[in-house]
């Protein structure tokens, strides 16, 4: 995000989601677009158990949303600024720069953002690749980022993914991905963090093994019980004064190395600082600290086409489904079970850090928005 991009763009967007959530206005269309390309994962995570389910479930295998049934769904929404691709395991589709190619086309984003379970180390290097190809015939400028999970360092990593040898293919893979990065200049390497129970007492050992890569942009999210993630029963959150603790001791390491990094990662840490203030006080407050704008702003697709206000509330309240709608989102977007959603989520019946969430809440909210620029002077006083 840079200033003119909010200036021209951005702010008026978060004027007219405030008045859509007022009831002013109708929403236009959302801000972000996360889209889970697909429901196969080889993961078996204590965090999630979408790898689980998948194995478990072959219907699931044949879910997907085709090509031709993307095409139609991408053709009705039209602009997005942000564009999430999720899964299960994203790089599993062979097809993703297509996917891709038809996001640039209709969606026209501004960021392209992938995560990745990191152990298919070789065929996510070579779709990266294309992807970024992709990008540049439509426009040579619009930035890739690719966030391979970290979740420990050797064992621990593997223990909690589920998979043996999973950090020795994340190495691979954020060598091969370096590699990319020294290539393509609008292509950004991130690392991240699922913050649990099993790893809370190893975040300042992951941290300064990710900074020892020379890899600048480091972000980590608490772990959450989500429909999407079928883990609604596992004790998986740290609790409160545990993560306010480790949030702390991150942000103090974070601003300590803040004048190494490149000036983008700065005004990106300047965001995610503000982030991890507010997710510490709603996990200790166990409320909307600020308005949330989930079905407005954000918008996420699953694999089969059921349409979502957020992952967190996911398959319990879903705004409608794509493949019976004739995949016109804006039906689905507009309907009277949307409506009814958004009346949910605005009376604070629920609450949660999610990351991808708050950073567009935070963008509609003059106080976190505030916070934002004293964190991005800070950081430049330091620099």
């Amino acid at each position: 995000m840079n200033i003119r991009d909010y200036v021209t763009y951005l702010f008026p967007r978060t004027l007219q989601f405030r008045a859509a959530r007022t009831g002013l206005l109708k929403p236009g269309n959302p801000l972000t677009l996360t889209y889970s390309v697909t429901a196969a994962c080889q993961s078996k995570c204590k965090t999630c158990n979408i790898g689980l389910q998948y194995q478990a479930h072959p219907e699931r295998k044949e879910a997907d949303l085709r090509l031709d049934e993307i095409e139609k769904i991408f053709k009705s929404l039209e602009h997005i600024y942000f564009f999430n691709i999720s899964g299960g395991e994203p790089f599993l589709r062979k097809d993703l720069p297509d996917i891709i190619d038809l996001a640039c086309k209709y969606l026209r984003p501004g960021i392209i953002h992938i995560p990745t379970n990191a152990i298919a180390s070789r065929a996510i290097r070579d779709l990266t690749v294309q992807c970024l190809e992709v990008m540049r015939r439509h426009d040579p400028k619009l930035p890739l980022t690719v966030k391979p999970s970290i979740d420990g360092i050797g064992r621990m990593h593997d223990e909690i993914r589920g998979v043996k040898g999973n950090f020795a293919q994340l190495e691979k893979t954020i060598a091969y991905l370096k590699e990319v990065e020294a290539t393509y200049f609008n292509f950004h390497l991130e690392l991240g963090t699922v913050v649990s129970r099993f790893n809370m007492g190893r975040l300042s050992e992951i941290e300064d093994y990710v900074h020892s890569l020379g890899v600048q942009s480091y972000r980590n999210e608490i772990a959450e019980q989500r429909a999407e993630f079928f883990n609604l029963q596992d004790p998986i959150t740290p609790d409160a004064e545990t993560y306010a603790r480790l949030i702390h001791g991150f942000k103090k390491k974070i601003l300590s190395g803040i004048s190494k990094k490149r000036e983008l990662t700065q005004v990106t840490e300047a965001f995610r600082l503000a982030y991890y203030d507010l997710a510490v006080r709603i996990l200790g407050e166990g409320r909307q600290v600020i308005p949330c704008y989930g079905g407005i702003s954000n918008v996420h697709i699953n694999f089969d086409g059921e349409v979502w206000p957020c992952c967190v509330l996911g398959y319990s309240r879903p705004l409608g489904f794509l493949r019976e709608s004739d995949y016109d989102f804006q039906q689905v977007w507009q309907s009277d079970r949307a409506r009814s959603v958004r009346k949910y989520i605005k009376d604070r019946n629920c609450a949660c850090p999610l990351a991808n969430q708050a950073y567009s809440n935070i963008l509609c909210s003059p106080l976190y928005l505030f916070k934002t620029f004293i964190n991005f002077v800070k950081i430049t006083i330091r620099s």
